[in-house]
């Protein structure tokens, strides 16, 4: 089910991720910054245990690569942590979000958004099947 972060790398990319998936969590990154390298191997076990198509995506977004997206949101320091739902961006645990490489406010706010997608998607697959079953 998990797939894995998405590495953004234009801004069409971006705004389809945004478009086609209920909950994206963002890590704006540079490839020289030294805390992203440290927070990365967490962001990306994130990614891969709690992925779920369409309703919960990880994007990684260069921001020396994809300067539109970063500039879109105003990003001044690496990392930063956006939240977005339903393409909107969103504050979790009243943070709208999570700035420098601060692994415990990071979980904090993925486990939220994760179990709100999960939530989401379970309620989705239950609907379905009653649906296919009347």
């Amino acid at each position: 089910m998990a797939q894995g972060v998405h590495h953004i790398s234009s801004q069409a990319e971006w705004d389809n991720l945004l478009a086609s998936t209920r909950y994206v969590i963002a890590d704006f990154f540079a490839e020289w910054c030294g805390p992203c390298k440290m927070i990365a191997p967490h962001y990306e076990k994130f990614a891969s245990s709690l992925s779920i198509p369409g309703y919960l995506a990880f994007a990684k977004i260069d921001v020396d690569n994809v300067r539109s997206v970063a500039t879109q949101y105003g990003i001044t320091a690496m990392p930063t942590f956006l939240f977005f739902k339903d393409g909107t961006q969103v504050a979790v645990n009243g943070s709208p979000m999570v700035r420098g490489a601060d692994l415990g406010t990071l979980k904090a706010a993925v486990d939220k958004m994760a179990r709100l997608a999960k939530e989401k998607a379970e309620a989705a697959a239950a609907a379905a099947a009653a649906a296919g079953s009347s």
